[in-house]
């Protein structure tokens, strides 16, 4: 019994070694084009449509964003306005400092701590703890978001949401700056 719990915590740390040693370099899309500048994205108003998927693939839920944002010197607001495709609604008001080097701190109401993030080319990976409701209270979970500019009008983002360093879902975003119908 006791060589067999050794054996599985022994794949659990190799498991997670490995996941570790699987993050891509943000410095690997430095010489992508177009350049994506977070400020200059999201000024003004912006749309985004996505979903979140278990771990296993399945589907959960889907959503809109209506997102307002308001650029003052390092400063950017966001006021993200969430729409489920069960009608629940949503706001996330975020707060985010541009520092030096393409790199970002943000805040929100529900963000445990700060966010951090970084830009390289056309990509910006953000880094942040969750208080996300769940049943009848709310959990702490880990999202490692990486957006990816398309065009300058357009950007995907997919996130992998973690708990304990084990994957419990994913999110994936569609932006844009013109209106949807």
């Amino acid at each position: 019994m006791r060589k067999q719990i050794t054996y599985w915590l022994l794949g659990i740390a190799t498991s997670l070694g490995l996941a570790g040693c699987a993050s891509v370099d943000i410095q690997a899309y430095a010489h992508k084009e177009p350049k994506f500048d977070l400020f200059q994205f999201f000024a003004g108003k912006t749309y985004a449509w996505g979903q979140f998927q278990d771990r296993s693939g399945e589907l959960i839920r889907r959503f809109t964003v209506t997102i307002d944002g308001q650029v003052n010197g390092d400063q950017l607001v966001l006021d993200e306005r969430f729409i489920y495709d069960d009608g629940e609604q949503e706001q996330r008001i975020w707060t985010i400092r541009k520092n030096a080097h393409g790199q970002y701190v943000g805040t929100a109401g529900d963000v445990i701590g700060e966010a951090k993030g970084i830009s390289a080319g056309n990509a910006f990976n953000w880094r942040y703890v969750l208080d996300l409701p769940y049943k009848q209270s709310t959990i702490h979970v880990t999202f490692d978001d990486w957006m990816f500019l398309h065009t300058p009008n357009t950007m995907m983002n997919k996130a992998e949401v973690t708990k304990f360093g084990f994957k419990v879902g994913e999110v994936t975003l569609f932006f844009s700056k013109q209106e949807i119908r």
